[in-house]
This record gives structure tokens, C-alpha cells and sequence, in this order.
């Protein structure tokens, strides 16, 4: 959480927490607009709060809930309060009836306060609060034995009067990108090249593939010809490796915790910060 009391209301895959510092020693002196094509939780957007800033992900759950806690945030602590105050006789059988509900709500495409709500409880009740759907896109993550609150009020309000001022888009990173131009700092943090380059996990039903990742590395040296000020975090992987090394761009390596593992021997490796100025 940051002084001015906004942070993220999610806990999401990939999260930036950890690199902030490492962020913030390699962003550009000035810019003018801020792009975040791939928001996720928002921890780099919330730390620094941009004034002119566009935040995009293709995860239409997650951006409804941008939108509504920009738009309508009494109502939507009134909804998440109330599936807080829920007699939870059993804590189990309750998160699985408020998941199930939740995704038929997906089903049936119904992006409205009440999503927005129970994705924030769905996330903070859910095993190591990580957002996974299967191949229908349905959320199917595990109850995680937790009854905490799902969400502060005053950083809702707080994070409310920011977001209301800014930009909030949900589809294609490209897209999201259409309108940089020279001088502007856009921030890509896509998901995760695999480090088995058999396997691939994906957060969204639209998945990321190998292609996503050249179509990203494309558009990379394409915002750079603009004059765009561009970082980009990863895997330190071959493919990364191969798609951004040689180019003349500055690649360093950090060292990571990977909280979202099943094996504990597996939550430590590298990643790579990559900018072109």
C-alpha cells in the first residue's frame, strides 16, 4: 500500500510488489502519457499514480472490476460487505457456492457490480489468490481456509478517485497501445514465458502463446521506432532472450521469488527488466 492509501484489490499472477524498487530505479527521469497494457493487480500503476495514464487487460472480469470500483464504489462495498457478513456455518461450502455463482455469471456475460464483488472475495478466499480458469474459462481455483475481510473501504474510496481519472480499457495489448507516441512510457508486463518451453500456463481462456510473445516483441520495436520510452519484464528464458537480445535494448537480470508454485524448491529464479533508453 502506498501513502496515499491506494494499492492493488487483487492479488494476481505475475504481480510486480517485489520489483518495484528495481522499477523504479530504471524508469525515465520524464514522460508524458503512462501505458499499462497488461494492469494484472496494478502494482506498478497504483505505486507511482500517473496522472495521464491508460490501464488495459484483456481479463474482462477483472477490468469490470477496474470500472466499477471507478465508478460506482459505495455499491460495490455494499456487495462485498455483504458476502463478508455471510454466517459462515461452513467457510468451504460457502466459497464454492459464491464461485459457482460467480461463474454462471461469467456464462452469461453479466459484467455488473455483483461480479465485481465476488471476484474480489472469490480472490482473497481462494488458494495462494490465484486467478485460473480451465478451458471453458470458468474460475476454478480452491478455497484457501480464509475468512479474512476481502477489502479496506478507504483504500476502495481512495483507489476510486484515481482510477476515475484515468483511462480503464479491456481487450488486446495492442489495441491498448494504438494512440502512443513519442515521449510516453508505456510499462509491458505480459504473462510469463514459459521456463518449460513444452508448457504453457495461461491466466485468461485466450491463453498467451509463443506467438503472442513475438507479436509483443514486435510491437516493442515498433513503439521504440515511435519514440515511446518502453520496459518490459519477463522470465529470463531463451525465447525472451531471443526476441529482445541483440536489438541494442538494456537487459538486466533480478533476482525474483515465485510466490505462485506448487513446489516451495521451485519459488526462486530470474527475471529480466528490459528498456530501450
Amino acid at each position: 500500500m502506498t501513502k496515499s492509501g491506494i494499492g492493488p484489490f487483487v492479488k494476481w499472477a505475475g504481480g510486480k510488489r517485489q520489483l518495484l524498487d528495481q522499477i523504479k530505479q530504471r524508469m525515465p527521469s520524464d514522460y508524458n502519457n503512462y501505458y499499462e497494457p497488461f494492469v494484472g493487480g496494478g502494482a506498478v500503476t497504483f505505486k507511482f499514480l500517473p496522472k495521464k495514464a491508460v490501464i488495459n487487460d484483456i481479463n474482462a472480469a477483472l477490468i469490470n472490476a477496474y470500472k466499477v470500483i471507478a465508478s460506482h464504489p459505495q455499491e460495490f462495498l455494499k456487495y462485498v460487505n455483504a458476502l463478508d457478513d455471510e454466517m459462515w456455518e461452513d467457510g468451504k461450502a460457502y466459497y464454492y457456492s459464491i464461485r459457482e455463482h460467480y461463474n454462471d455469471k461469467l456464462m452469461k456475460n453479466e459484467y455488473d457490480i455483483e461480479l465485481a464483488a465476488m471476484l474480489v472475495f472469490i480472490n482473497k478466499h481462494c488458494f495462494n489468490g490465484l486467478y485460473r480458469v480451465n478451458g471453458k474459462g470458468l474460475f476454478n481455483v480452491p478455497y484457501n481456509n480464509s475468512r479474512r475481510k476481502s477489502c479496506e473501504e478507504e483504500s476502495i474510496y481512495a483507489l476510486s478517485n484515481y482510477l476515475k481519472n484515468i483511462i480503464i480499457m479491456q481487450g488486446d495489448f495492442e489495441r491498448a497501445c494504438e494512440k502512443a507516441k513519442k515521449g510516453d512510457f508505456l510499462f509491458l508486463d505480459s504473462p510469463y514465458a514459459p521456463l518449460n518451453p513444452t508448457s504453457f500456463e495461461s491466466y485468461t481462456k485466450e491463453g498467451f502463446d509463443i506467438e503472442s510473445h513475438r507479436r509483443l516483441a514486435r510491437l516493442y520495436d515498433e513503439l521504440t521506432a515511435r519514440g515511446c520510452y518502453c520496459m518490459l519484464t519477463n522470465h529470463n528464458t531463451e525465447l525472451i532472450n531471443e526476441l529482445y537480445g541483440n536489438k541494442g535494448y538494456k537487459i538486466d537480470v533480478v533476482d525474483v521469488k515465485r510466490m505462485i508454485n506448487s513446489d516451495a524448491s521451485n519459488r526462486v529464479g530470474k527475471e529480466v527488466i528490459i528498456y530501450n533508453y
